[in-house]
Order: structure tokens, then sequence, then C-alpha cells
């Protein structure tokens, strides 16, 4: 998740405290709801789709079957995105080409505009 938010010293993820960083005023549970205010205190709104749009910056959620938030992606300006697959480094990828069993496939695409 910490990929998603271009944060490079927390481990975001609504586990134990002791384990990851999470916002105190977010639930710190793994559901859509939790995650949909998470992108909300960030500044994102849901967005249209995956293509790039020049002026804003696109964030994509993963989930199981069952509604479960497992993983988030980022977009970057070529287009690509970025994953950070647990706590391992940063990889640059399709969008879904991260999909299947382990993280299930995108259910969300967020948006907020870039910075300038």
């Amino acid at each position: 998740m910490d990929g998603a938010v271009e944060d490079a010293t927390d481990w975001w993820w609504p586990d134990r405290p002791d384990k990851s960083f999470w916002p105190p005023s977010i639930p710190r549970s793994q559901t859509l709801d939790a995650f949909e205010a998470l992108f909300g205190r960030l500044g994102f709104i849901a967005g249209v789709d995956e293509n790039l749009e020049l002026g804003y910056e696109k964030a994509a959620l993963f989930a199981t079957p069952d509604g479960r938030p497992t993983h988030a992606a980022r977009q970057l300006s070529s287009g690509k995105w970025t994953s950070k697959l647990g706590r391992a480094e940063d990889i640059e990828h399709d969008l879904h080409a991260v999909a299947g069993d382990l993280y299930g496939q995108v259910v969300r695409i967020y948006q907020r505009p870039a910075p300038t």
C-alpha cells in the first residue's frame, strides 16, 4: 500500500499497530469502506478508468472476490503502474499484471489532481 501513497518510510496496512502504519482516524479493518475512507483522506475520489490523464494522479485498489482489499498500485507518469509486493521493493507493471489468485482484481480506481 505504501507504494500507492508514495511513502517510502512506513508500511501502510490496517494490520496490527506494531506491524504497520494506518491513520488513526480510519477504521483499522481490511474492508472496502476503510480503504474508501483512506483514499478520501488522501484527497482521492472514485475515478472513471485506469487510463492516463494529464493533471491527475491515479491509484488502483485490488480485492478478492468476496470484497477484501489486498493491494494497491499507483499510476506513474508513463502510464505504467507501481506496486510494492509485500515488503519487497517497488515494481513497475501493467495494471492487471498483478491480478490473480493472490491479489484478486482491480475493484476501484481513484484519482486526485496532480500536484503543480
